[in-house]
């Protein structure tokens, strides 16, 4: 698994707090059990091309509702989705395993610090 040490890990705010979105239970009154979901990384080129990413620990299992949205997301033609396992705190950050998601399955793509930012660097690139 690849290190990289940061500080803060480049966040804008690095006292944000996680939202909890269960006030906005029942807000959708047909589907009361529908709720919000978050993105971990959005990156957006000139308005037109988005690169989203969900980042997950090694165990931690993704939710249906992020399977949805992030396979709804990876059929638009100008979206491209990536499910990355790691681990991040205020010190370091580990990229384990990353894959494209698509509508239908997991591609696996690499792993690592330097290969995360080299298939960023040529998603830019390509976008």
């Amino acid at each position: 698994m690849g290190l990289l040490f940061v500080s803060n890990l480049g966040m804008r705010n690095s006292n944000a707090k996680f939202i909890d979105f269960g006030f906005l239970q029942g807000a959708i009154e047909d589907k009361p059990t529908i709720m919000p979901t978050n993105l971990d990384m959005v990156l957006c080129k000139s308005g037109k091309a988005f690169l989203v990413a969900e980042w997950k620990h090694e165990e931690e299992v993704l939710p249906m509702g992020q399977k949805i949205v992030l396979k709804g997301l990876a059929k638009q033609d100008n979206f491209t989705v990536i499910l990355i396992y790691g681990h991040s705190d205020n010190d370091r950050m580990e990229v384990g395993k990353f894959y494209q998601v698509t509508q239908d399955s997991l591609i696996y793509l690499d792993s690592g610090v330097d290969a995360l930012k080299s298939y960023i660097n040529s998603w830019w690139q390509v976008s």
